[in-house]
């Protein structure tokens, strides 16, 4: 006997493993109430150095033996009957097993409201709404802090909004941390999950057995999450408004059905490069689901025109689609889904990257969207200046127009567009149009008191002095202008558009305009120093201090300011802080290498009202200042 009791480690001290044939029967248990909802994982048992002795009362350790020599069923028996609230706390706390353990006891109300149970639950945040939320990232996110949050939340309602951004390459979060959630959170009411290689189908399927009142689904990046949980979510979760789906390999269609038929308040949906989503998906959404959906999103899909002729003979709830990258749509579908008259209460419509768009395409959207505000459309190869101006004329109530490499587009179908929308636009950009050219003589156009108050137009190297003469003609209304990049602009053609100007300029962003000169700025000032609030002079070469006191002398209400890379010394920065009546709050001078340490007081007065200084790069400015500078403007951020 004494032999057999000389233990020393060097085996399991139960040899074959769990002391009951199948641990997780709870029939093996003691009696438990029926509310009691139990799980624990696996465990190896836990080993004893400690040796015994046979005496003649028993068994007698020479060492104290640790409760940790304890499985994990025994440890829940303890668990369960625990009277208090401090008791349950405090065993939460005692080491990662125990609040994985505790973590996975489904029972309401667990830990009282004063004090939490780990450090891991410090951070949780009330939503606007009154429910609680809680986001992990990077190192955070792991299966230990999801348990944390679980029984720390308990006694408060449980949690209401949980994000999690993983690392792709590294799982930290599995099935087992979202089971935690489940068990604790049943009032869960939103889930995004990011970059979470390790969550399956079980980690999700057993939220969606308890989380009923779940609204809002987000997965993106989940390689392991297939059609089963997605479908399951579903058909538990009927309360659900918004769904977001991205590079999710393993969900397609089936999901995308089970979606349409038993989630009837569905108002937004977002599928993003999911390779098994096709046609079939599409229609059987949209199909089942044609009265509350407002939002459709598609992206990077493997669709055919099916699938927009589908949008426009059933979408007659949706305000606002994105369109993205559909490589297999061709003009055909775009010409079908304008032509189903289902997109009467269409507001807002964004088309990137699609071959498909074409002049007879755009025209049929157009006609078959009469109630559209906002259009935006990207490296759209295909579409000239006769659809454009055809479009113009079938929407009359656009307000917003968004054009980027649009290479087809010219400074006619620019113009012409203007001459359509001279009451209803309120904003027009034009973004690397590179088909923009200079007009070769002007047009005989008279004056206009047009709507347009927000004008872009960055980055066509095309747009000249002619352009710009008659732009201000029929756009003399404006208060927000970006003509970042014009290279093709000079002091005439700036002077010449500003004697058309009636309005009064609040944000004026004329970066990168290498011939923009001192007596341009000068001539904004004098006239718009009253209103403006914000002036991008970044990459005006040619821009010195003369601006600077013009700016110090005249603008009482800018806030706003970048002369990065221009020719500014010490003194033009001097004559800034000397004026009274500015308050700048954000101030760059990045690039600028006659701005010298003789500054350093003048920042430091300036720095009474500025949350955001750039001073990177002025190679004249040492390291020495630069700590001043941090020390004495200590509320503000500092770029060095």
């Amino acid at each position: 006997m004494s032999k057999l009791f000389a233990y020393s480690g060097r085996e399991d001290f139960f040899p074959g493993g769990s002391i009951y044939p199948n641990p997780k029967n709870s029939s093996l248990f003691l009696s438990l109430p029926h509310h009691v909802d139990v799980y624990f994982p696996p465990r190896k048992r836990s080993r004893m150095s400690s040796s015994f002795e046979c005496g003649g009362e028993g068994v007698v350790s020479k060492e104290n033996v640790s409760i940790e020599i304890l499985p994990d069923e025994c440890l829940f028996e303890i668990f369960r009957r625990l009277s208090g609230d401090k008791e349950r706390r405090a065993c939460a706390g005692v080491s990662k097993r125990w609040l994985m353990l505790m973590s996975n006891i489904s029972c309401h109300d667990l830990i009282s409201e004063d004090e939490m149970a780990t450090k891991e639950i410090e951070d949780i945040e009330i939503e606007s709404d009154g429910y609680l939320s809680r986001s992990l990232e990077g190192k955070k996110a792991t299966d230990l802090t999801l348990a944390a949050i679980s029984v720390g939340t308990a006694s408060r309602g449980g949690l209401g909004k949980l994000v999690i951004r993983g690392n792709y390459l590294v799982g930290k979060v599995t099935d087992l941390g979202l089971r935690a959630i489940s068990h604790r959170c049943q009032s869960l009411r939103v889930l995004s999950l990011w970059n979470l290689s390790s969550i399956g189908d079980e980690g999700l399927c057993e939220i969606a057995k308890v989380s009923h009142q779940l609204e809002k689904l987000d997965l993106c990046r989940c390689p392991a999450i297939s059609d089963k949980a997605v479908v399951k979510i579903a058909m538990s979760c009927p309360k659900l408004t918004d769904i977001s789906i991205e590079s999710c390999a393993k969900i397609g269609n089936a999901s995308l059905r089970a979606i349409g038929q038993f989630c009837p308040k569905l108002k937004s949906i977002m599928i993003k490069d999911c390779p098994l989503v096709g046609d079939e998906g599409i229609v059987s959404l949209l199909s089942l689901n044609t009265c509350v959906m407002n939002k459709v999103k598609l992206q990077a899909l493997n669709v055919s025109d099916v699938s927009l002729a589908v949008i426009g003979h059933y979408g007659k709830a949706v305000t606002d689609a994105v369109l993205t990258d559909l490589k297999n749509v061709s003009e055909k579908g775009f010409w079908v889904m304008g032509n189903g008259q289902g997109l009467q209460n269409l507001k807002s419509l964004t088309i990137s990257s699609c071959n498909g768009v074409t002049d007879m395409g755009i025209e049929s959207i157009g006609k078959g969207s009469p109630n559209l505000k906002h259009l935006s459309l990207r490296k759209c190869s295909f579409l000239s200046d006769k659809g454009m101006v055809s479009f113009a004329k079938a929407v009359r109530s656009l307000e917003c127009l968004q054009l980027e490499e649009c290479h087809r587009i010219t400074q006619l179908g620019f113009f012409g567009i203007l001459l359509n929308y001279r009451k209803s636009l309120k904003a027009l950009s034009l973004i690397n149009c590179l088909g923009i050219k200079d007009m070769n003589s002007e047009l005989p156009i008279s004056a206009s008191s047009g709507s347009l108050r927000s004008l872009t137009i960055r980055n066509c190297y095309g747009f000249g002095n002619r352009n710009l003469a008659l732009l201000g003609k029929l756009c003399p209304q404006l208060q927000n202008v970006d003509f970042g990049g014009l290279v093709g602009i000079d002091e005439c053609g700036f002077l010449a558009w500003l004697q058309n100007c009636q309005s009064s300029l609040v944000k004026m962003d004329v970066s990168g305009c290498v011939n923009l000169t001192d007596k341009v700025v000068s001539s904004i000032i004098e006239r718009y120093g009253s209103t403006l609030e914000m002036l991008n002079l970044d990459g005006c070469s040619n821009i010195t201090d003369a601006s600077l006191t013009s700016i110090a002398n005249n603008c009482q209400l800018l806030s706003d300011l970048d002369v990065s890379k221009c020719s500014i010394t010490d003194s033009g920065i001097a004559s800034l802080a000397r004026a009274k009546q500015l308050s700048l709050q954000v101030f760059s001078v990045a690039g600028c290498s006659s701005v010298s340490d003789k500054c350093l007081a003048d920042l430091i007065k300036l720095g009474e009202t500025l949350v955001g200084l750039n001073i990177q790069h002025c190679n004249a400015i040492s390291g020495s200042t630069v700590d001043l500078l941090v020390e004495k403007l200590w509320r503000c951020d500092i770029l060095s």
